[in-house]
């Protein structure tokens, strides 16, 4: 785990964190090897998530017919207009990037480290699709590269969890988690907040639970209804209350004073193209959203793990 670094700031900040992990700017490329998922094609279940369509965050060169390579080196291309001396961490994150043969996987993983100026790997996967040889292999990767495997965990509650169609257990996230940190590998999760049937109380309850797991890092994000999705259809049809801006700055506010202060939080809202999105329209982009949130931190003298249960 990371040391306690917020004493000057209200709450772990990755882009801080990751800073004082390399000595040069480093870059999350989003790569799109082609993975399908367990609870797409059938092997556990048919249709997906009720919330997912991949599209509302993958970049327009990923895709298509492209190697690997070829993806990175377009995406390179596309943050090198930023900042000249820029580093990469390729980004494995449409659907499940652990859905496959080891070997299948080693080869895409290590195309992605052979490619010029990328530094790391990041992989988001489903707690469910964690095999030990593929643990085997990313506890020897690890001692050569930088690694963060992340998991969708999206919520502690099982009824949520068969509600949204996600096709696993919390327990099953918990141990996989365990099992990852086990290998001294660092470890992400994913959680969104807003789902049906868990109100902000709900979500309350859940953090002491979410921080008691041995993540290093933790993504958040607002529920949104995507265009298309069977969630668009359950909205459509009997719309569910969705977070205001306002509301949503004062969920966040509580909930990370109920997280260690350790955990590095590298995210709070997520931002779907606006043709796609039904449903919250903020009308904010990410790191708007952002600045009224640590505004308001420091406004108020909100500190992440200020409530934070003991043991």
């Amino acid at each position: 785990m990371t040391p306690d670094n917020i004493n000057d700031f209200p709450y772990n900040d990755y882009g801080r964190w990751i800073r004082s992990r390399f000595p040069f700017r480093v870059q999350k490329i989003s790569v799109d090897a082609g993975f399908s998922c367990p609870n797409r094609d059938g092997r556990i279940g048919h249709g997906g998530c009720i919330y997912c369509d991949n599209r509302t965050f993958n970049p327009s060169y990923c895709g298509g017919a492209k190697t690997i390579r070829q993806q990175i080196e377009e995406g390179k291309t596309f943050f090198a207009r930023k900042y000249s001396d820029m580093k990469y961490i390729a980004y494995f994150q449409a659907y499940t990037n652990t859905y496959a043969s080891v070997e299948a996987l080693k080869d895409l993983y290590e195309e992605a480290l052979k490619t010029d100026d990328v530094v790391g790997l990041a992989i988001g996967t489903r707690p469910d699709c964690m095999p030990d040889e593929l643990l085997d292999y990313l506890e020897e990767l690890n001692r050569r590269t930088f690694l963060i495997v992340e998991y969708g965990i999206e919520t502690a509650n099982d009824e949520t969890l068969r509600r949204i169609n996600r096709g696993h257990s919390f327990l099953c996230a918990r141990q996989t988690v365990e099992r990852t940190a086990a290998r001294g590998i660092l470890t992400g999760g994913h959680i969104i907040l807003g789902l049906p049937g868990e109100d902000a109380r709900e979500s309350i309850r859940q953090a002491d639970i979410i921080s008691s797991l041995p993540l290093d890092m933790l993504k958040i994000h607002q529920m949104q209804v995507i265009r298309g999705t069977r969630l668009a259809e359950i909205y459509n049809h009997e719309p569910f209350h969705v977070y205001t801006v306002d509301e949503y700055i004062d969920l966040i506010c509580e909930y990370i004073q109920h997280l260690r202060t350790d955990l590095v939080l590298e995210r709070f809202v997520s931002q779907a193209p606006k043709d796609m999105l039904v449903a919250p329209q903020w009308g904010l982009k990410n790191h708007e959203f952002t600045n009224l949130l640590v505004n308001r931190l420091k406004r108020e003298g909100i500190r992440q793990g200020a409530k934070l249960t003991a043991g």
